[in-house]
């Protein structure tokens, strides 16, 4: 298993702890792409795809989480069209 792969169920680990509090509201996040400089792309989707609070909870729930789980992380970023 490479090492992208070994990250990236890490990740959906760290994800699956907070996707109750997502999904309580309406909302969820999906995995688009870890980057070759461990930036991870994410989806914000449902309810959290249009929220105003939607920032905050990038940074404040989804990116801590991850960062604190999986230190190889540098940043989490919603994809842009």
């Amino acid at each position: 298993m490479s090492e992208n792969n070994q990250i990236i169920i890490r990740v959906e680990k760290a994800l699956d702890s907070i996707r109750p509090y997502l999904q309580a509201d309406g909302g969820d996040v999906k995995i688009v792409e870890l980057t070759a400089d461990n930036v991870l792309i994410v989806d914000l989707l449902g309810a959290c795809e249009h929220c105003p609070f939607s920032k905050f909870t990038l940074k404040m729930g989804v990116e801590q989480t991850i960062l604190q789980e999986v230190p190889e992380i540098r940043s989490v970023i919603v994809r842009t069209e």
